[in-house]
């Protein structure tokens, strides 16, 4: 007898299709049959060793964030609440150009410094592989929910090259394409960069061309994080579009963002760009979070000339004061590259967290605000906190545009992420809500996408772009990684002010068969492991 059937759901099969009522049986990990109006229809009913009662709950696949910084959350909490009770089944990590594979000893410590505000310094993780295949092999040990890793660009650059703005010689071109091979080979989905990023940055496009032609060798894809979301921003998504064309390489925009003043209702012009590179053959996805502030950290902010080096030499310059009045100087009056080209505005950069509590104070306000409230200059506040807490405060950044997030939310090629930091004392609520707020907000209350439309946003696109074959759609044969919610009463808790709130609406969450969620609760599955590439 089968494990599981699950009774009377609606099912939204994530092919976009209207919803059917139906019996679910799930077995060793899979959908093993589906029964449609089964109870309508007076037939014989399914039996298996455990019915759930699904009525006035919605069955869908599980819900796949594509942008996501759990790197180390994955291994070092294994409750992972943060994700698993939002529905999300797997993420795509190793974004923004810099995670922990492949390494060696230096830049693994380089690395671990540079992202410190995106996952902690991790000295509660033991760091026992440098390989990407060696990551992954820790994640296949049991995660909370299934993981897929990009290979990160600027961390390959680190290994190759250093952190130093200048051209990789042919050799050292060589070793890169080579590095993302075997990552390739080992199970890595595609590349990612962080192109206002260092070490990624530093890259020119000929450069990420070549490595690109690996990627796509191998058929996987490239997520830039591109050069600008402000002031260049269309001319950074086009370099983007004609370097994969060029490359002949799958392209999948990281938090495909318009912010800042100078990007106000100017949506239309990117998916403008983005339809006409379709219409010509192109292979493009996005992913987006639906709210209006970034986040980031504060050291990304700086021009690049004053990250050169890594953050030993950034902390070098920040506390010359010669050199910290050359970084304020771009920084507030021109606008660097490090603030998309934007003169710094400081009363929408809110500090979310910081490494070190005695600098707790400062977390939930403005710089602009802690200025004043200290009687000094907004610089003086963002230098401090940058040596004091050595490079690691968290922001938000209060740059968005409402009309610019729904509008791209409804393209054709939209996928979701969540791009959901959890380190820091008031993190961005995406990271907690992402999913339920397009379910709950921008389905149920404001109607921008159907219930339908939406969850094939979540699951059956990214599974595409994934190339995963078994994922995405409630149907026999698939992998049992399975959501049931209320479409009534669906929401995100995680709020600006409470950030750390989980969701409400969301009893029921399967990884692989087994409830990671049930009756709103975690349970003590881990039943994630890596997804590693398949082959061609």
């Amino acid at each position: 007898m089968e494990e599981l059937v699950i009774r009377d759901a609606d099912v939204v099969d994530g092919s976009g299709a209207d919803s059917y009522r139906a019996d679910v049986v799930v077995d060793r990990g899979r959908i093993v049959s589906i029964v449609k109006e089964a109870a309508a229809a007076g037939c014989q009913r399914p039996k298996a060793r455990r019915e759930l009662d699904a009525e006035g709950l919605v069955l869908s696949p599980g819900f796949v964030d594509m942008h996501a910084h759990s790197d180390l959350a994955l291994l070092r909490d294994p409750d992972h609440s943060a994700k698993a009770a939002q529905g999300v089944t797997l993420e795509v990590i190793g974004q923004d150009g810099l995670s922990y594979a492949p390494v060696d000893d230096r830049t693994l410590g380089e690395v671990r410094r540079a992202i410190a505000g995106w996952n902690g310094y991790g000295d509660d993780v033991d760091f026992d592989w440098r390989s990407v295949g060696e990551y992954l092999d820790r994640l296949d040990g049991g995660i909370a929910v299934n993981a897929a890793y990009l290979i990160p660009q600027g961390t390959v650059r680190a290994l190759a090259v250093g952190w130093d703005d200048r051209e990789a010689t042919p050799a050292e071109l060589e070793r890169m394409r080579r590095l993302v091979a075997e990552g390739l080979e080992q199970g890595a989905v595609g590349m990612s960069s962080g192109l206002t990023y260092t070490p990624g940055m530093y890259a020119k496009d000929a450069e990420l061309t070549e490595l690109c032609r690996v990627v796509a060798q191998y058929g996987g894809y490239y997520c830039p994080h591109h050069r600008s979301y402000g002031a260049g921003a269309l001319k950074a998504y086009e370099e983007m579009v004609e370097l994969t064309r060029e490359a002949g390489c799958p392209l999948h925009l990281a938090h495909a963002t318009m912010n800042f003043g100078v990007n106000k209702g100017r949506a239309p012009e990117l998916l403008t760009l983005l339809d006409d590179a379709l219409a010509g053959g192109a292979d493009i996805t996005l992913d987006t979070y639906p709210y209006t502030p970034g986040c980031t950290t504060l050291v990304a902010l700086l021009p690049s000339w004053a990250s050169e080096g890594g953050p030993e030499r950034i902390l070098e310059r920040l506390a010359d004061d010669d050199t910290a009045e050359r970084i304020r100087h771009h920084m507030e009056e021109i606008g660097s590259d490090g603030s998309h080209g934007v003169p710094m505005e400081w009363e929408t950069i809110e500090i979310s967290g910081t490494g070190d509590p005695a600098l707790a104070e400062y977390v939930g306000r403005t710089v602009l605000e802690s200025a004043r409230l200290r009687g000094e200059s907004p610089w003086q506040v963002a230098r401090h906190l940058l040596l004091a807490d050595r490079l690691a405060p968290t922001i938000l950044q209060h740059v968005g545009h409402e009309e610019n997030v729904r509008a791209i939310m409804r393209h054709r090629v939209h996928t979701g992420g969540s791009d959901g930091i959890l380190q820091g004392a008031k993190p961005h609520p995406r990271a907690y809500g992402t999913f339920p707020h397009y379910l709950g907000h921008y389905v149920r209350e404001l109607g921008v996408l159907s219930l339908e439309e939406c969850v094939a946003h979540l699951t059956s696109r990214p599974a595409a772009r994934l190339r995963l074959p078994d994922r995405g759609l409630v149907r026999e044969g698939y992998r049992a990684d399975l959501v049931l919610f209320d479409p009534a009463t669906v929401a995100a808790g995680s709020t600006f002010e409470e950030p750390r709130v989980l969701p409400t609406g969301i009893p029921y969450v399967l990884v692989d068969g087994r409830f990671v969620m049930e009756d709103g609760r975690r349970t003590d599955v881990l039943a994630g492991r890596s997804v590693r590439r398949s082959p061609r």
